[in-house]
């Protein structure tokens, strides 16, 4: 009998291999989100909880839960999330149903045309919609001059107005969201349902629509956040009693101490439920089983005649309603002369050369901030996706729930969160970083970093690690891997979510409107400035240029990009 001592080796660290280099690029990591992310949450949540001498009280909250106007905009603002939640699932489950699984004529137009709407922000939105359904828009004015009409009729001013808006604006990330989850349900499934005698809309609830959860859950959990979180939309159609606009109006005032007080304590309260929603979002898909989910090919199905007719109608008419602020941006930007008229009686370019000649801050502010946010999601979010697909490294599961909960937080508490935080002096700096102009790329960056990190990880998973093995094996050391074999079979994923990244940054109104610097204002605040200062033309033409790029970026990404837009629309 073998008496041999086989006691167990123990396990090598996971910090055995990783050079001093790898430790400082780790550090460095973690320092970034420690600064930019967890700091400013912190000091957002002692800010609400503290007096001004900073003494702990509940007081802050008991003030607002016992107000009736804050609590009504706390109603309001989860209603209006929950609409749109509904409203975008409604569209964007038909709207993905028909693209993945039917063939029709114009499809492959329509599955461009149908993400389009996903990169006009909701505050150039509501003014295009204000301009042609507004109470002396187009519409209106044809309706009292030909059909009768003796008042306008309200289409936009009040919820019902903002719901509108955030729908049609909203429902292509819900529609991405839901063709990534269909696309990896087996055919073999709805064959199955089929042989039991289980078909349309039964076949669909009961078997689709459950696979589809994670996809679905993410893309609702987006729509509510930045339903949630938007304050420039509802007041341009005169909307004050929501969550993210009082927190606003409170803190851009600077007369009444408490009312700032409680724009703090509103701003925690939204972070708070984001957190809370975020939680439950990932507690409800981990208790499903998604274990037959696996991307398939699915051949799609022709239509008969008379439902080619209804996809084509039902696509088009959608779209029709989503591209109405087009219509209503170009004609303004365009038009003189638009008063009381269904449309303009002079048209001209004097608009254009106003806010690209005269005043190119807004363009140029617009296209450095977001670029240098770009290069700072590259550089922060290639090694986080590095160290959550290829290392046991500590903390690399933290990494990943802190990039899942800024997808989650609201623009509004990051921008309040950071003019708390950083309204004095770091150490080592004579100057408040919200006094200077870097401020708004890192906050960019931050915002838009879960993009760059998902499209590098996405592609990161399908490439083999046999490949980086092969030449560490011959002596490559693994920053020289990752340059020669691993960088160049994944930079279309950093190249799609780096891009991701800079049209989202470019329409970022939340934090901006909160942390503009002088003299470093980009497109979105100008539009909302000219707008609200009367000068709506230059509002109107500054939206078409930033339509123009955040266009421009998504036909590169289309085209480079293919079927990893999110689902598989090609």
């Amino acid at each position: 009998m073998n008496t041999e001592n086989n006691a167990a080796l123990p396990k090598p660290s996971v910090w055995a291999d990783v050079k001093p280099s790898g430790f400082l690029s780790y550090g460095l990591i973690w320092a970034f989100f420690i600064i930019f992310l967890i700091y400013p949450l912190i000091r957002l949540f002692y800010d609400s909880f503290t007096t001004e001498t900073g003494v702990f009280t509940i007081a802050n909250f008991q003030d607002f839960f016992t107000d009736a106007f804050y609590l009504k905009s706390l109603f309001n603002s989860l209603m209006l999330g929950v609409g749109t939640v509904i409203t975008t699932s409604i569209i964007g489950i038909a709207i993905a149903f028909l693209l993945l699984r039917y063939d029709f004529p114009g499809r492959g137009l329509f599955s461009y045309l149908t993400i389009i709407p996903m990169i006009m922000p909701p505050l150039v939105g509501v003014m295009g919609f204000v301009f042609i359904l507004g109470r002396a828009g187009t519409v209106n004015i044809i309706l009292q001059d030909y059909f009768g009409f003796t008042h306008p009729v309200n289409f936009m001013y009040g919820l019902h107005g903002v719901l509108l808006v955030e729908t049609l604006h909203l429902f292509p990330l819900m529609t991405l969201s839901i063709v990534d989850a269909m696309g990896k349900i087996s055919p073999s499934l709805d064959e199955a349902a089929e042989s039991v005698g289980s078909r349309g809309l039964r076949k669909f609830w009961d078997i689709t629509f459950p696979l589809t959860t994670p996809g679905y859950v993410s893309g609702a959990l987006l729509v509510f956040i930045w339903t949630f979180a938007d304050f420039a939309t509802p007041l341009v159609v005169g909307i004050s009693d929501l969550l993210a606009s009082q927190a606003y109006l409170n803190i851009v005032q600077f007369v009444d101490r408490r009312l700032f007080k409680m724009g703090i304590v509103i701003s925690a309260i939204m972070v708070i439920l984001a957190i809370l929603f975020l939680i439950i979002a990932k507690k409800y898909v981990s208790i499903k089983d998604y274990s037959s989910l696996s991307y398939s090919v699915i051949e799609r199905r022709k239509l008969s005649p008379l439902a080619q007719v209804g996809a084509v109608s039902f696509m088009g008419f959608i779209l029709l309603l989503a591209f109405i602020p087009y219509l209503g941006l170009a004609l303004d930007s365009f038009g003189r002369g638009w008063a009381l008229t269904p449309f303009p009686v002079k048209y001209t370019l004097q608009y254009f050369q106003r806010v690209a000649f005269e005043t190119p801050k807004f363009i140029i502010n617009s296209l450095l901030f977001s670029g240098i946010s770009v290069v700072i999601c590259i550089a922060v979010g290639v090694p986080v996706a590095w160290v959550m697909s290829r290392t046991k490294l500590p903390g690399r599961g933290v990494l990943d729930s802190l990039t899942t909960l800024i997808l989650a937080l609201p623009g509004t508490g990051i921008g309040i969160a950071y003019m708390r935080a950083f309204r004095d002096p770091l150490p080592l700096m004579s100057m408040a970083l919200i006094g200077m102009w870097i401020v708004i790329p890192i906050v960019l960056a931050v915002r838009r970093l879960p993009y760059t990190v998902r499209g590098t990880f996405a592609s990161l998973l399908i490439v083999h690690r046999s490949f980086e093995e092969a030449a560490e094996s011959v002596g490559a050391t693994k920053p020289r891997t990752f340059k020669d074999v691993t960088l160049p079979l994944i930079w279309k994923g950093v190249l799609v979510g780096s891009l991701y990244s800079f049209i989202l940054a470019l329409q970022e109104a939340s934090a901006t409107l909160l942390l503009v610097i002088p003299g470093h204002e980009m497109m979105t605040v100008g539009i909302f400035n000219f707008y609200i200062g009367g000068s709506v033309n230059e509002a109107a033409a500054l939206g078409v240029i930033l339509i123009v790029l955040g266009a421009a970026c998504l036909f590169i990404i289309n085209r480079m990009a293919g079927s990893k837009m999110g689902g598989v629309f090609g």
